[in-house]
């Protein structure tokens, strides 16, 4: 694999996932920072790689390519040996639909309480977005939960199967703005252990490292 491959990623989103992949699969790429916090994404140079503004992007020699699980896809196609996706038929429609589920549920939803001017300019209404939001969030943790324990991922296993994937990488990132929504991961018995296994995965650690993440944000109420 030649050193084509770049990443535009902004710490802490849900570029995460195919950062975690690279690094497990050992690719020889070039990641590329983007400051949302800096509003970067809203400068030409990055327009110019993708309109909508959004990370992730992965960039392969002349293709680009935009959103979760079409990185996703195309990274376990890329590096088929590593089995980010589970090759049995049933067992890789179920992987592709829990991850299709945190990327078009979970994620939206925690983008009311992080970013409720997207969908308001008035600020109690912003108040209001934020506040039931969290409360829906906390309820799609539990729902996420139970996907590991019906899984076996918090018996030692994985959520996708035999291996680390995708789907571990999106469970520990959700997990992470849970603590930012006000939201103790602490509190989910099973759902806390998994993820500090999955943030002990070298290739997690890695992308955790670069990324200067902190796994739980969580402050008590004053």
């Amino acid at each position: 694999m030649t050193a084509t491959l770049q990443l535009y990623y902004a710490p802490g989103a849900c570029s995460f996932v195919p950062h975690t992949l690279l690094e497990a699969a050992g690719a020889a790429y070039e990641p590329r920072m983007v400051k949302l916090h800096k509003r970067e994404n809203e400068e030409p140079p990055f327009l110019a790689v993708n309109p909508r503004g959004q990370v992730p992007v992965l960039v392969h020699g002349s293709e680009v390519i935009t959103q979760v699980p079409a990185i996703v896809y195309y990274l376990d196609a890329l590096f088929p040996e590593q089995r980010f996706l589970p090759r049995e038929v049933l067992a890789r429609t179920r992987a592709l639909e829990l991850l299709a589920w945190m990327n078009n549920t979970v994620h939206p939803i925690f983008t009311h309480v992080f970013r409720p001017y997207l969908y308001s300019d008035d600020a109690g209404v912003q108040e209001q977005l934020r506040r039931f939001n969290a409360v829906r969030y906390r309820a799609l943790l539990e729902e996420l939960q139970a996907a590991v324990i019906a899984g076996g991922a918090a018996g030692g296993g994985w959520l996708g199967g035999a291996a680390f994937g995708p789907l571990d990488a999106y469970a520990l990132t959700l997990t992470r703005w849970g603590s930012i929504a006000g939201i103790d991961p602490e509190g989910f018995a099973a759902l806390w252990p998994y993820v500090q296994r999955v943030a002990a995965v070298p290739a997690v650690a890695r992308a955790i490292e670069r990324e200067r993440l902190k796994l739980n944000l969580y402050a008590p109420p004053a």
